[in-house]
């Protein structure tokens, strides 16, 4: 579907209408324009280009309430697609998937570094490609584009402003996909994706406010608020894994010292656990891996902690407190009705979490701020990617983002 027809797809009214459909399904017109505001007449004008343009479709009759049965309607899920990128900063994953978010195909493709601008986005043109040519047969019916991108985004260019694990800026991948594809691309940083599939996909699309934080390679977190991801000023809001815990520690790639990163992420753990190992610490981990501790993973951290390795379960024990103070701070600053935490880290939940629980409550200013919510992602790995494709989902069914 080439973007003048999304374009069409979204004024104003028809966005309306489609938020009211997806969200209260299966519904009435009159009810529609009940609840809308809208004249019965524009609400059965636009349900009628919408079912002819087969994102809605009409389902069971409905309850009478004293006249003929009223039709209901529906999204027609099956109808179209949306291709969603999670994009590093090890790997890129690609899926296919339907408006409901059930995922048909996927594919990944291993990020060799060190990656140049040009190579990076030929990777996600090769990954697309893939997929278009694997279901050429429903090309036409591909809406756009959503990218989960590692880094700072700036999201209304859709670039990336500075991905510091794949040493690579300005990266203008909205503007190269759109010309490569004629599709709308939306492009997000990928923590604050990550939130979005959880709002739309997981367990918490009816909360009110909500912190989605992924601890994997790096830490950051998606701040939903009213259901609408929270930006700031210059799309920072979320950049967690970058707030500083010691003055005096490790220094991060962003060139600071002693961020959260540093400390709590899959790459801080494995380090500090071979550094302590180094110095003398009694573990099986070194047998584990033949006494080579180079090939230390937080997998293999967490195999160990699961056979009672004292060790592995004291060094997660002490990622979750470092953890703990990170999303206290967040507490004290947005307050949260709940926490969700994902990512590669988040494996490791039964050795992390109640030490983070344990540090907000002894942390957290007041005595509701203490029992705040925290939970484990059910969407597991495929959170982010389907953020990703959530990002072509709010701009296709959200009011306020219709132009």
């Amino acid at each position: 579907m080439q973007r003048g027809s999304f374009q069409w797809m979204k004024s104003l009214n028809k966005s309306i209408i489609l938020n009211k459909i997806r969200k209260d399904g299966p519904i009435s017109r009159a009810q529609i324009a009940k609840d809308t505001k809208l004249t019965p007449p524009t609400v059965g004008t636009i349900v009628k280009e919408l079912i002819e343009q087969g994102i809605i479709k009409e389902s069971a009759q409905g309850t009478s309430q004293g006249g003929r049965k009223p039709t209901m309607l529906v999204i027609n899920n099956s109808e179209f697609f949306i291709i969603g990128i999670d994009a590093g900063p090890e790997d890129i994953v690609f899926v296919l998937a339907d408006l409901s978010g059930e995922v048909i195909e996927q594919v990944e493709k291993r990020i060799r570094m060190p990656i140049s601008e040009q190579e990076f986005i030929r990777t996600l043109k090769e990954g697309i490609n893939d997929i278009l040519d694997r279901y050429y047969y429903i090309k036409s019916k591909v809406i756009g584009i959503g990218v989960a991108m590692h880094g700072v985004v700036d999201v209304d260019e859709g670039i990336s402003l500075f991905a510091p694990n794949l040493k690579l800026r300005d990266v203008p991948i909205k503007q190269e996909l759109e010309q490569a594809f004629d599709l709308i691309v939306n492009v997000e940083n990928d923590a604050r994706a990550f939130a979005l599939g959880e709002a739309w996909f997981g367990e918490s699309h009816d909360t009110k406010s909500m912190l989605a934080v992924n601890i994997g390679t790096g830490i950051g977190a998606g701040i939903v608020i009213d259901g609408e991801l929270y930006h700031g000023e210059h799309d920072l809001a979320g950049e967690i894994g970058h707030m500083t815990i010691d003055l005096n520690g490790e220094e991060c790639q962003c060139g600071n010292q002693g961020c959260l990163q540093t400390i709590a992420s899959g790459p801080a753990i494995v380090k500090r656990a071979k550094e302590a190992l180094a110095h003398g610490y009694e573990s099986k981990l070194p047998s584990m891996v033949d006494g080579d501790l180079s090939r230390l993973t937080g997998e293999i951290i967490y195999r160990a902690a699961k056979q009672d390795d004292r060790f592995a379960i004291q060094h997660l024990h002490q990622t979750g407190i470092a953890i703990g103070v990170g999303l206290t701070n967040l507490i004290h600053i947005v307050n949260p009705t709940r926490i969700i935490i994902g990512g590669g880290v988040s494996n490791a939940h039964e050795f992390i979490l109640d030490p983070i629980l344990h540090t907000i409550k002894k942390r957290a200013l007041t005595v509701q701020s203490k029992q705040t919510e925290v939970t484990v992602s059910k969407l597991g790995s495929n959170a982010t990617v389907l953020g990703a494709v959530a990002l072509v989902l709010v701009d296709l069914f959200s009011p306020n983002t219709a132009n």
